[in-house]
């Protein structure tokens, strides 16, 4: 009996952790990543998630939606970790008390964008008047419409000159970046992106660069790490090792060379340790 006893707790004992020996389905260290479609519609992601995976052996799953909809993510604990550009969500975000660290990675620019003939005459004007140009000539407008981190910008611009969007001249997609610039090459209409979506989906696009510059159309790109909380899936560990990584010397590193050479310059500019608040002066 005390022999039988014994083989049963060694069956046991092997079939609870069965699944934790090398190449079973527990052993794999797998994150999931909420970020914006930028960071993948420019090819960014392509290069450093696997990079990252092979430094820290922890593997990927990237969601890649507007940045509202990536804390929203985070806030139900669907999530380990946010790669964001809304600062203003993010910081109402963390202040709510369920999230972790917010760290500085990155930044680049927004930009208007729309026909070569720029029929509302937005060149070389601040950006909150290129925006009021484009409503009073009825040029048109195609938005995100998606709550991300660009169409909350696009939203400020309006604000600052007290316009409402509506009507014909302005259209919502509902969609990402690459898709809403497709809409707006197609109708002729004007655009407010991230330069490098743009510049990654250019030569496919009947769009020129009319308007950039200036602090409000810096673009600023936090990652939030979540924590755990009763009931949630979320591995604090995970995002952890993702903040290290992506704010290390390599993820820095492989963040300021991304570019350079399809394009000629860098797509982003790495910030960690930086000071948010002085981007852009």
């Amino acid at each position: 009996m005390k022999r039988l006893l014994a083989l049963l707790t060694v069956l046991l004992s092997l079939t609870a952790c069965g699944t934790d020996q090398a190449g079973g389905p527990d052993s794999e260290k797998s994150l999931i990543l909420a970020t914006t479609t930028s960071t993948q519609d420019s090819g960014l992601l392509d290069v450093l998630l696997p990079a990252f995976t092979e430094d820290t052996g922890w593997r990927v799953k990237p969601l890649a939606v507007g940045s509202g909809q990536a804390i929203e993510l985070g806030r139900r604990g669907e999530a380990d970790v946010l790669l964001v550009h809304s600062p203003a969500a993010e910081e109402e975000f963390v202040a709510e008390g369920t999230a972790g660290r917010r760290t500085l990675v990155m930044h680049n620019d927004f930009v208007l964008v729309g026909p070569a003939a720029d029929p509302a005459g937005i060149k070389g004007v601040p950006a909150e008047e290129a925006m009021r140009r484009i409503a009073d000539s009825g040029a048109g407008f195609v938005s995100r419409g998606d709550e991300s981190g660009t169409h909350a910008r696009e939203k400020q611009l309006w604000e600052k000159n007290e316009i409402v969007p509506s009507g014909q001249w302005y259209r919502s997609t509902g969609q990402g970046m690459g898709a809403t610039l497709r809409v707006a090459s197609e109708s002729s209409a004007y655009t407010l992106t991230d330069r490098a979506t743009f510049l990654s989906q250019k030569e496919n696009l009947a769009l020129a660069v009319l308007n950039d510059g200036g602090k409000a159309l810096l673009n600023i790109y936090h990652v939030i790490e979540m924590t755990e909380r009763a009931g949630d899936r979320v591995q604090p560990d995970a995002a952890k090792a993702f903040t290290a990584w992506i704010t290390g010397a390599e993820g820095q590193r492989m963040i300021g060379e991304f570019g350079k050479d399809e394009f000629g310059q860098a797509l982003f500019v790495p910030d960690a340790g930086k000071d948010a608040a002085a981007l852009g002066d």
